[in-house]
Formats: structure tokens, C-alpha cells, sequence
């Protein structure tokens, strides 16, 4: 009485079990493996470190692999409003500065204190950087600091006769630009340093390139009435000398 049902129950199974399993197609196996190989690929982007992490530690090797991992990050700036250049500027890091700016990193961006790649380079004595700068970008010259002034008049206060010289040779900046003091970059080299050597060239350089020397500040004062009053012989002598 219950074998039929045994039977059918048997060629069931037997038909089941014969059927071959669904394989999975061509185009299936080909997106699986391409989303596959896309979460890999976003993982070790990730992994990645940030652009201006990796330049703030001065890692070249790290620089160079955010720059690939995230090119967007190339002028991102930080809290104080510093770009990845702006910071290799700061550690005078030559390399990083020069790979940033080949990638085309902006050197006029300025952060909350109105310093920038450029104007820092050369207030601070950065002079790689700023002879890189000023080969292979366009600076801003009429980009001023927090103090009014150009990328010349600090270079000049600060005594970086080489940035001077880089400076007046590439022939944008303005040499008579007064800045909120109404100081140039020749008044300050006299006014406010010792009249050494060093300042002594530097005047003379700044003269030779036009520099003014009837031009007065906000107290109504030339670099000539500033020499005398601190008793720089040799200053008074330069300028008196010149026909400028």
C-alpha cells in the first residue's frame, strides 16, 4: 500500500538531485570582482596620510603618495590658514616645497595673518624656495603682508641681501612700495637695523636699482634724516652719494 508513494518519492529526489546548480554568469563574476578590487583600492587610499600631515613631518615619501592618494588636498589649508606649501615654506623643507609647487600648489594663498608661500620665502630668509618661486610661478608683487608691505621691504629689514638681490634681478616687486608706516624697503633697511656691513650692501643694492631716497614715512622722516640720527657714517656717505 505505501510503495507507489515510496517510488515517486524516490524518482523526486533522484531529479532534484540531478539538477545541476546554477553557476554564476560571466557579468556577475566580472562586477563582483570589479567592486572588489574598488573597496580594496578606497581602503588604501584611506590608509593614506593627509597631505599637510605628511608635510608638516617633513616625510617626502609621504608627500609624494598624498599627492597621488588625494590631489585635491593640494592647497587645502589647516586652522591658522596654512597650505601644505605655506608649512614646507615654514621648515624651509626645499624638496617638499619645490614637488608641491611643480603639482601647482598656489603660492599667494594667504592664511589668517596674511603670509603666503611667497611672501614668506622671502621675509624669512627661504632663499631655494624663493628662487623657485620665482622661476616656475607668478607671484603676486602687489600681494601685501599684514603690514602693508611687499615681499621686498621685510627681506630688506631682515638683512637677506640674496633675497634682495633675487628679488630686484626678477624686477616685479615695487622697489619704492611704502608700506602702512610708510616705510621702503630702504628706509627700513636703514631705520630699523645697525647699519653694518650687511645693510650698508643692502642699501646700496636697493639704490642701484632706483630706489628712492627723497621718499618720507609717516613721520615725515627719509633714510637719509635715519642714518644720521643713529650716526651711520658709512649709510649717510652711500646716500648722499647717490643721484636717486
Amino acid at each position: 500500500m505505501f510503495k507507489i508513494p515510496l517510488i515517486f518519492l524516490g524518482i523526486i529526489w533522484l531529479l532534484v538531485g540531478c539538477t545541476p546548480s546554477k553557476s554564476p554568469s560571466p557579468s556577475t563574476s566580472s562586477s563582483r570582482t570589479q567592486s572588489q578590487s574598488n573597496s580594496s583600492s578606497a581602503r588604501a587610499v584611506s590608509q593614506v596620510r593627509s597631505l599637510l600631515s605628511a608635510v608638516t613631518d617633513n616625510n617626502l615619501e609621504q608627500t609624494k603618495q598624498a599627492l597621488k592618494a588625494h590631489p585635491t588636498q593640494l592647497d587645502r589649508p589647516n586652522s591658522k590658514g596654512e597650505t601644505p606649501l605655506l608649512v614646507a615654506t615654514h621648515n624651509n623643507n626645499v624638496q617638499i616645497a619645490k614637488l608641491l609647487i611643480d603639482h601647482g600648489a598656489d603660492v599667494n594663498l594667504q592664511d589668517h595673518i596674511q603670509d603666503s608661500a611667497y611672501l614668506y620665502a622671502a621675509a624669512q630668509g627661504r632663499t631655494q624656495i624663493l628662487d623657485y618661486i620665482l622661476k616656475h610661478t607668478e607671484p603676486n608683487p602687489k600681494l601685501y603682508n599684514r603690514f602693508g608691505g611687499t615681499a621686498l621691504i621685510p627681506a630688506a629689514e631682515k638683512g637677506h641681501l640674496d633675497n634682495v638681490r633675487l628679488l630686484l634681478k626678477d624686477g616685479h616687486v615695487d622697489i619704492n612700495h611704502q608700506n602702512k608706516s610708510g616705510y621702503t624697503a630702504l628706509i627700513e633697511a636703514v631705520a630699523l637695523r645697525d647699519g653694518s656691513s650687511k645693510y650698508q650692501q643692502i642699501v646700496q643694492l636697493l639704490l642701484d636699482y632706483g630706489a628712492k631716497t627723497d621718499l618720507r614715512d609717516n613721520r615725515n622722516q627719509t633714510a637719509l634724516d635715519y642714518a644720521k640720527q643713529l650716526g651711520f657714517t658709512q649709510m649717510v656717505n652711500i646716500l648722499e652719494n647717490s643721484s636717486n
